[in-house]
């Protein structure tokens, strides 16, 4: 994906195309671990009508990885990405270059570790975790077991499941890149998505002064996020130079490199997350090299990043959530819906995150 976007994990073997490829578990009896289970998947790039939910083998952890019974799996832009292999230089970053190398969708997981490869302590059989795995949105997925933290306990496992791809994001550009600090002014373009509604919460946590932008409808849930000022961007132009910001987050990338700048202060910051509205090739990538190159000969500092869900990042993740990080889940979908979903993020109905529950409530039973 573009930069600040987590990459989907790569599948811990080559996968040919199609999803029977994957090598079978041979459960043990008493894990109660079918060999067969049914997946959101694709064989091809292309539009999200590919995308259909069938039977396919359930997949064996590698030495250093876990099988996971998944509750809840989360939906973000990337997946929209791999599945039409937009941009193209999404597909040499290991997703596959003529079709994808991981058939099943999905790479935000939430649920209970039910089986080990060699080489693993940690977590456990029975353990309640969350973070990135390799084909999510299935009864079962294998995730490496350094891309996996406790559940925190505050959490259902459909907020859990939301949490690790934005969160991530989000965390990176408000603390890593944009080294927030208590007073600050914060703007925030995207405000009321996945990445943008953990931003405003962790920017204000932080002691800074939030504006967010966002539409009308969702400017509501944006404020309640702890924006001390909410802007209609169709309505109001939230770089009209009234506000001078010490940071802006800029998660979409719908605005001029040089329209960001005059908004910033004489040394402030731009950090701009992912970018929806680059070409086929190469997405937002340019935007993201113009800044940096702008930001050598100016005190003002224009970035980007890609996020990475290192164990440590992880970690400080599951704190945040621990201590009151809450991601905004707005729609549920069950698995069979999952081409619909799609279709809802394709056409930007969704605020905040949307979640794939794969086991219904009831059956998740407690942490």
């Amino acid at each position: 994906m573009p930069g600040g976007r987590s990459r989907e994990a790569a599948p811990s073997r080559e996968v040919d195309g199609s999803a029977s490829d994957r090598t079978p578990l041979s459960p043990a009896p008493e894990a109660g671990v079918a060999e067969r289970m049914r997946a959101a998947v694709r064989d091809r790039y292309g539009p999200v009508s590919a995308v259909a939910v069938q039977e396919v083998p359930v997949p064996a952890p590698a030495a250093g990885e876990v099988l996971i019974e998944v509750c809840s799996a989360g939906l973000d832009r990337g997946v929209w990405h791999v599945v039409t292999g937009l941009p193209y230089l999404m597909r040499l970053t290991g997703f596959g270059l003529r079709r994808p190398r991981q058939p099943v969708l999905g790479s935000d997981v939430a649920g209970r570790v039910v089986a080990s490869g060699p080489d693993v302590d940690r977590p456990r059989v029975g353990d309640a975790v969350v973070g990135i795995g390799s084909g999510t949105f299935a009864r079962y997925t294998v995730a490496r077991a350094d891309r996996l933290v406790p559940k925190p306990t505050r959490l259902s496992f459909g907020q859990a499941a939301a949490a690790p791809t934005s969160g991530l994001a989000a965390m990176q550009a408000v603390h890593e890149v944009g080294r927030v600090e208590a007073g600050q002014h914060v703007l925030v373009l995207g405000a009321s998505g996945g990445v943008g509604s953990l931003a405003v919460q962790l920017a204000a946590l932080a002691g800074a002064r939030v504006t967010g932008v966002a539409g009308r409808a969702k400017l509501d849930l944006v404020r309640s996020l702890g924006a001390d000022r909410v802007i209609d961007y169709a309505q109001d132009d939230p770089c009209d130079g009234s506000i001078r910001y010490d940071l802006i987050l800029d998660i979409g990338g719908r605005r001029r490199l040089g329209t960001l700048r005059t908004a910033l202060t004489r040394d402030g910051t731009l950090v701009i997350v992912g970018g929806e509205n680059g070409g086929r090739w190469t997405g937002g990538v340019g935007r993201q090299l113009r800044a940096v190159l702008r930001s050598t000969v100016s005190r003002q500092r224009l970035t980007a990043f890609v996020s990475s869900p290192t164990p440590q990042r992880l970690e400080r993740l599951r704190l945040a959530l621990e201590q009151g990080l809450t991601p905004v889940v707005t729609e549920t979908y069950s698995l069979k819906e999952v081409p619909r979903a799609l279709r809802d993020l394709e056409a930007g109905r969704i605020r905040g995150k949307s979640v794939i529950e794969v086991r219904s409530t009831r059956e998740q039973g407690p942490d």
